[in-house]
């Protein structure tokens, strides 16, 4: 027998019954941008490799283990998009739209692709709403996007859950001074390192402080410390940040072994964590990367961004148990009708009802079927009323209305009294 098909592993189906809490969080998202002034940007899913390789650095993980790349029929060598910064910073080059200075705050949303091993809230395919924001220099933009993902935790009910970490990683010429200091100091203390600390150190030796190994955690408590190697524009920057921060009442927690993942940071980086989830503790993460776009083949321009996993936080709400009842439900009123005559007048009548309460979620019975049947199908869609028409009631110009999930007895409604009724049962009540 042959073996039965199934979606690679790492990359997941969202089935029906999930779909209304993403729609929720997504539109939750989509409408606080829309009041903060950002505007939506779509990318393509694949873009060149060079680019992520320019953009991202070679002897990252994601490039050297991570990307899905592969050969297109031209020879040309294409990746399936890992993160979503260094396709919006190619656009916004390719279009033109930072020249002569002017500012952008721009939003996607969409999968990304990584090859990591499976694990919960870590997929190969996972979703991402990402932000980035171009040639607004100071502090307080930095402020503004921490702010709205405050506001955003509030929106959904999970601020208590979630812990705003910060750091600054200077520019790259205090950053280049303080790597000197730290290799030479992890040098000496080499064979306590663990493995993958060892070829860091050779490679990405910021990410040495992002280890998990606690051998090598025990080794950088004296390590050289970020700050004390600060320019003195970046640390007024970051002071300018938690200022703000202080001012907006965020709480907030310095780690000075907050460095990401990606070598085109610089000054503000930041995270927010949750320790409701296990290991993936990070919901939300990212920073300022002046020197990206100069890069990546551009005027010298400053950017700052973030991005954040749509599957953590969809798992951080179910864990919380943050999700609002009424998303489950997906039809409000369910109308049944029995018999040729009533089928067409229940057609003719629920479109007139949704002219007039565009809004409202009314399934109409499909397929027919006896009066128990559709009243079971009523009653399995979660819809709050049902909507009753058969011979006698067309012959009288009413229609049924039955509560399904409270008090109530059932009556009759007159045809052109249905939409007002409705509004005040479900739309307004």
């Amino acid at each position: 027998m042959s073996k039965s098909l199934q979606a690679i592993r790492g990359m997941n189906d969202i089935l029906p019954e999930q779909t209304p809490l993403w729609r929720y969080f997504e539109g939750t998202v989509a409408r606080l941008l829309d009041n903060y002034g950002y505007k939506q940007i779509r990318m393509p899913i694949v873009e060149f490799t060079e680019l992520f390789k320019r953009s991202i650095g070679e002897v990252t993980d994601i490039v050297e283990k991570e990307m899905y790349t592969f050969e297109d029929r031209n020879g040309d060598s294409l990746t399936l998009r890992p993160e979503g910064t260094a396709a919006c910073v190619r656009a916004v080059l390719e279009h033109g739209l930072t020249g002569a200075g002017q500012p952008q705050k721009l939003w996607y949303i969409g999968p990304m692709f990584r090859h990591e091993r499976p694990q919960k809230g870590r997929y190969r395919q996972f979703h991402q709403i990402g932000l980035e924001v171009f040639n607004i220099d100071g502090p307080d933009i930095d402020a503004e996007l921490i702010v709205l993902t405050w506001r955003l935790w509030g929106l959904l009910g999970i601020r208590d859950a979630v812990k705003l970490e910060l750091n600054s990683l200077g520019t790259s010429e205090s950053r280049g001074r303080y790597k000197v200091a730290l290799v030479e100091y992890l040098s000496a203390h080499l064979d306590k390192l663990d493995e993958d600390s060892q070829r860091r150190l050779k490679t990405n030796p910021l990410r040495v402080l992002d280890t998990k190994n606690a051998d090598t955690q025990a080794v950088l408590v004296n390590a050289p410390k970020m700050a004390d190697y600060l320019d003195d524009e970046s640390r007024i920057h970051f002071e300018g940040l938690k200022a703000r921060l202080d001012a907006a009442g965020i709480p907030f927690v310095i780690n000075t072994k907050l460095v990401r993942g990606l070598d085109y940071y610089s000054k503000t980086v930041f995270e927010w964590v949750t320790d409701k989830l296990g290991a993936q503790g990070t919901v939300c993460a990212g920073g300022r990367y002046d020197g990206l776009v100069e890069q990546m083949g551009g005027k010298p321009t400053t950017g700052v961004g973030f991005a954040m996993g749509i599957e953590r936080l969809i798992l951080l709400l179910e864990t919380l148990e943050q999700v609002p009842e009424e998303i489950s439900r997906q039809v409000d009123v369910y109308l049944c009708a029995f018999g040729e005559a009533a089928e067409l007048a229940a057609l003719a009548l629920s479109e007139k009802v949704r002219d007039q309460l565009p809004n409202l979620r009314l399934q109409v019975n499909a397929g027919a079927g006896s009066f128990k049947s559709q009243f079971k199908k009523a009653d399995k869609s979660g819809a709050l009323y049902a909507l009753i028409l058969g011979d006698d009631e067309l012959a009288q110009q009413v229609i049924g209305f039955k509560p399904l999930r409270g008090q109530g007895e059932q009556q009759n409604i007159a045809f052109d009294a249905l939409a007002a009724h409705l509004a005040t049962c479900v739309v307004q009540g």
